[in-house]
């Protein structure tokens, strides 16, 4: 009786570390927080998804949104916003998300070089829509 009572309380103690495991890494749908853009030298580099980064491109990394993900980026500054699919991870845990210069100059902070926005994750068929019409 005493072991099950014991291997009982063993089991509620993994599963409450798993849960909160999993909730320090759970993927978000939206967000508020700082947009930066790539450097010209990661151009024709290999992202996490196996695409081949291209500045000119509608892409983003991101470390809170799923791969594959499509977002709509909104500089909170200005209003204007622009559709990316995320492709990439980024080291830099500070920030939300790095966009390509297409992205940043159609959001219109090239020169400041960092952005306040928010972000929200949309159907695929409307990311894709939106990159289009964009490009």
């Amino acid at each position: 009786m005493q072991f099950v009572r014991l291997f009982y309380i063993a089991v509620l103690i993994f599963l409450c570390s798993l849960q909160a495991y999993a909730h320090r890494y759970k993927h978000k749908h939206k967000a508020r927080g700082i947009a930066s853009y790539y450097s010209n030298k990661y151009d024709g580099r290999k992202t996490a998804t196996g695409d081949v980064f291209s500045n000119n491109g509608y892409t983003a990394a991101s470390n809170k949104f799923r791969l594959g993900a499509y977002v709509r980026v909104t500089n909170r500054a200005n209003g204007k916003h622009v559709y990316v699919q995320v492709n990439d991870r980024m080291g830099n845990w500070d920030r939300l998300i790095d966009l390509t210069t297409a992205a940043t100059m159609q959001l219109g902070f090239k020169q400041e070089g960092l952005a306040h926005v928010k972000v929200k994750v949309v159907h695929d068929r409307k990311g894709k829509r939106g990159i289009r019409r964009q490009k």
